[in-house]
């Protein structure tokens, strides 16, 4: 199978090698970002992800641009993931016991997590005024756990 030289962008559509090259080339002349984004086609945070990560390499454009695609890609193509931190992996592991407890009568999520911040102090936050990030973590793992499916359309069918 040939390889196609297109990284994935922020949103996973591919960006091709020319692409990057013309968002780094614009950037090196002092454009601002919101020009090159409206320029090139592309979101302003993917731009940004480009110009961080050749930023943060040290390296002119010159010696960008003088890479072959393949050694572009291999640039900006490996994005690094860093694994979640402790605390996140503790929360996770009380999700199915929270999701258990919520479905009682008189549970709340504040209760909940006041039971979690005291089995683990340096836990996530759940602010007076809004949650935190003890909610959202917790509406994103519910989400992946259990889907939901939207049907559109009329009910009664065809």
């Amino acid at each position: 199978m040939a390889r196609t030289n297109r990284v994935k962008g922020m949103a996973n559509s591919t960006i091709s090698m020319s692409k990057i090259r013309q968002i780094l080339r614009m950037y090196s002349q002092g454009r601002s970002k919101l020009w090159i984004a409206e320029q090139t086609g592309v979101s302003r945070n993917t731009a940004k992800k480009y110009m961080a990560t050749f930023d943060a390499s040290g390296l002119t454009f010159e010696q960008i641009n003088s890479l072959n695609d393949k050694e572009l890609d291999d640039f900006f193509g490996t994005v690094k993931q860093q694994p979640p931190q402790d605390r996140l992996l503790n929360l996770q592991r009380c999700f199915p016991q929270i999701d258990k407890e919520l479905k009682r009568t008189g549970v709340t999520r504040h209760m909940l997590w006041e039971a979690y911040k005291r089995e683990f102090p340096e836990g996530f936050a759940y602010t007076a005024r809004r949650p935190g990030q003890f909610c959202f973590h917790l509406t994103k793992w519910k989400a992946r756990v259990n889907p939901v499916m939207h049907r559109t359309g009329d009910p009664a069918g065809p």
